[in-house]
C-alpha cells in the first residue's frame, strides 16, 4: 500500500502505556505500508540507540518553551518530569516525503490534536482487557506494583476519553496483524474518500 492514490494520510495513533503502539506501527512498515513517524520534541536526554533529529530532537527546558511561546509545537505534555511535544516542521517534513505520516501520541495529545488535524484519522489502540494489559506491564519488571496499578487506572480512564472520538482498534495478544489489517483498512478507506485534500499546517 502507497499514498500513490492521493496525498498521504495522517494517523494520530493513541493508546494506554504498554497496548503496543510502537509494535503495530512497526508491523505496517514490515507489511510494506509505506510510513513515516516525525521526530518529536523532549526534554530529556538520549536513550543507548536514539538518533537527534530521527528519534526526537533533544533540547533544553528553555528551548523547548522558546518553541512553545512561538507557536512551532502542535502539542506538548510534561511526563515524569520530562516535556514532550510535536514540532510543526516534523510533520511537515513528514508529508513532504509523499508517506503515510504516524503521530503516536498519548490521549492528552490527541486531545489537543483534535482541532489543529481535523483531516486525520484518530485512532485508539485497546487491549482485549486491562488484565492483559497488567502482565505485559509487569512482565517488563521496570515498574513497581503500585507503578503499575497506577498504570492501569490511567489506561482505563485514557480508553474512555479516547472513544470518544478515536476509531477503537483492538490488539489482541498473539493476534497482532489483526490490528494491522484493521489499521490498513481505514488507511485505504481514507485513501478513497472523494474529494480529500492534502493536510496543510
Amino acid at each position: 500500500m502507497t499514498p500513490a492514490s492521493g496525498p498521504p494520510v495522517l494517523i494520530v495513533l493513541t493508546g494506554p502505556s504498554g497496548v503496543g503502539k510502537d509494535a503495530v506501527i512497526d508491523r505496517l512498515a514490515e507489511r510494506g505500508v509505506d510510513i513515516v513517524r516525525p521526530a518529536t520534541m523532549t526534554t530529556r536526554a538520549p536513550r543507548a540507540g536514539e538518533i537527534e533529529g530521527t528519534h526526537h530532537y533533544f533540547v533544553t527546558r528553555e528551548a523547548f518553551a522558546e518553541h512553545l511561546a512561538s507557536g512551532e509545537l502542535l502539542e506538548h505534555a510534561e511526563y515524569d518530569g520530562n516535556l514532550y511535544g510535536v514540532p510543526r516542521r516534523s510533520v511537515r517534513a513528514a508529508l513532504d516525503t509523499g508517506k503515510h505520516v504516524v503521530l503516536r501520541v498519548d490521549v492528552q495529545g490527541a486531545e489537543s490534536l483534535r482541532a489543529i488535524l481535523p483531516m486525520a484519522i484518530f485512532i485508539s489502540l485497546e487491549p482485549e482487557d486491562v488484565d492483559v494489559l497488567r502482565r505485559h506491564l509487569e512482565a517488563r519488571g521496570s515498574e513497581t506494583p503500585e507503578g503499575i496499578e497506577h498504570r492501569i487506572a490511567t489506561a482505563r480512564s485514557e480508553i474512555e476519553r479516547a472513544r470518544v472520538f478515536c476509531r477503537s482498534i483492538r490488539n489482541i495478544h498473539g493476534r497482532l496483524d489483526e490490528a494491522v489489517d484493521a489499521v490498513r483498512d481505514l488507511i485505504a478507506a481514507e485513501l478513497g474518500r472523494a474529494g480529500r485534500q492534502p493536510i496543510t499546517l
